[in-house]
């Protein structure tokens, strides 16, 4: 295509971050930001993966702490409304109450009903959004549940903990929200870089490993960790 079409259709400012890395060679810049996008591609099954592993493996165990396989509705009264979670502000005087997870599900909820269905364990986790997961290993949360996030992991490194832990969900959650705006990942500064997504690889890869090391195997079998291989073929474009 010719670039000054390519560029109109994707914005000029968008594009010309790839023209500037690509040295003003108009060809190379359009075949960085294409790469770019099917990186983007390859990671999604593995954020996905990610996601879904995570959510079902604390749901097991938050259920089976509370023995309570309805947590999720029934905690709305429990440890999502502990007092702990209401403070006054030392700036402002004013009460704050830290009722995200129980207004999560009440979200949720709500959505079930407008559609008709049943409100059941399952359909309750698919609804709830990845910031709600997060936000299990966050200090407030995670004291209230006794530390029992951490137990969904069979091989935590040594050193590796809660901080940790919430600090790579959070990542892989910006890398989540990068792709699906379409933003560059394989930038660093002005320059066309791949470390951002070869740290983000190892973070997804070695996160998964923890709970289960089987996980990724699994899914590179079936052919839907494609990750390294684009990664590979950015650098060939890279030494055009």
């Amino acid at each position: 295509m010719n670039y000054h079409k390519f560029a109109k259709i994707y914005s000029y400012s968008r594009t010309s971050r790839y023209l500037k890395a690509a040295k003003g060679n108009k060809k190379k810049a359009q075949e960085m930001f294409y790469a770019n996008a099917r990186l983007a591609r390859s990671f999604q099954p593995l954020i996905s993966f990610f996601e879904v592993v995570l959510r079902n493996q604390l749901h097991y165990a938050l259920a089976n702490h509370y023995n309570d396989v309805m947590w999720l509705v029934n905690q709305k009264t429990g440890f999502m409304s502990a007092p702990s979670l209401t403070h006054i502000s030392k700036k402002t005087g004013i009460i704050k109450v830290n009722d995200f997870l129980k207004k999560e599900v009440e979200r949720a909820e709500k959505v079930l009903i407008d559609k008709g269905r049943n409100i059941t364990a399952g359909r309750v986790i698919a609804e709830l959004n990845f910031g709600f997961w997060n936000s299990l290993f966050e200090t407030h949360h995670y004291a209230l549940l006794s530390g029992v996030p951490c137990t969904i992991f069979n091989g935590l490194p040594t050193g590796v903990g809660r901080k940790k832990i919430n600090q790579k969900i959070q990542q892989t959650r910006k890398l989540r929200n990068r792709i699906s705006h379409s933003e560059p990942l394989c930038f660093k500064d002005k320059s066309f870089d791949m470390t951002y997504v070869c740290d983000m690889y190892d973070i997804i890869h070695d996160f998964m490993s923890w709970i289960n090391p089987n996980i990724v195997p699994t899914i590179s079998k079936e052919n839907l960790n494609q990750v390294k291989s684009e990664i590979a073929a950015i650098e060939v474009i890279l030494k055009k």
